[in-house]
């Protein structure tokens, strides 16, 4: 299910994308929904906000009560009032017949810009530009705490410049294609066209430029996620990890619902 991901780092967790599915996925981890308090969504694709706003009222009917900051796009806003207002008979029902606090004052959302920098409990995060057009507002996160640095690319196109973002990092969470499954998905999709394909090469990365920006970066570990293709059967995670051999040797994870990658 694409595409979310939960970062533990330094007693905090931080939820970055709400693709479809973060919730169930959350909940598979033994993450209270309850305790949510901090999102970070990377740029407006579906695949990473569609279930945002599900997932924090998801998270208010099984008794969240505290505040949950929001970091993303400017856009985000909009997105967060037109689900509220999709969703107002169900809120006003149960703010008043069931007491719950309202939701709209529990939610805080914050703009990200390339360069932020910021404080979520213990942990900091900046924000680099990746490379995703046609959109603009498009980030790469890094995140610090406790002697640990996590990167996460974003969405992107081959993107050198991440290297100097990353560098050093524990981890880097890196998205991925494979050119030999890019045909045979655009004719298992079937309702799109040529420029689907075209997105994938210009909006995305290869797998072996990924290796080597994080080579480049002098990462510790690299994990491949936002896989393209995600569930051919022909390009499981074995062919993933093969493919990769001749380019990293390092800890290498690829992206699968639940995998958990320790410190």
């Amino acid at each position: 299910m694409p595409t979310s991901s939960l970062l533990s780092l330094a007693g905090k967790q931080v939820v970055i994308d709400c693709g479809l599915g973060v919730a169930r996925g959350l909940a598979d981890q033994d993450f209270a929904l309850k305790d949510l308090s901090a999102i970070v969504i990377t740029h407006l694709h579906s695949d990473h906000y569609l279930e945002l706003g599900p997932l924090i009222h998801t998270a208010w009917t099984a008794g969240l009560k505290t505040p949950v900051d929001v970091w993303g796009p400017i856009g985000l806003l909009r997105y967060w009032l037109g689900f509220l207002d999709s969703m107002a008979d169900d809120l006003t029902y149960r703010i008043h017949e069931e007491g719950r606090p309202d939701l709209t004052t529990l939610v805080r959302l914050h703009a990200l810009t390339v360069g932020t920098e910021t404080t979520i409990g213990p942990i900091r995060m900046t924000a680099g530009q990746s490379i995703h057009p046609p959109l603009t507002e498009t980030f790469a996160l890094r995140f610090e705490a406790g002697g640990k640095a996590v990167v996460f690319s974003g969405d992107t196109a081959h993107n050198p410049a991440l290297a100097a973002f990353a560098r050093d990092a524990d981890l880097l969470v890196h998205e991925a294609m494979l050119s030999e499954g890019l045909k045979p998905l655009l004719a298992r999709i079937g309702n799109g066209d040529g420029r689907l394909m075209a997105h994938w090469l210009r909006g995305h990365t290869l797998a072996h430029d990924a290796a080597a920006v994080a080579k480049a970066a002098n990462v510790k570990a690299l994990a491949l996620h936002h896989l393209i293709p995600s569930d051919d059967p022909a390009y499981g995670p074995e062919v993933w990890a093969k493919y990769l051999e001749q380019h990293w040797t390092a800890p290498l994870f690829i992206g699968q619902d639940g995998l958990r990658i320790p410190f």
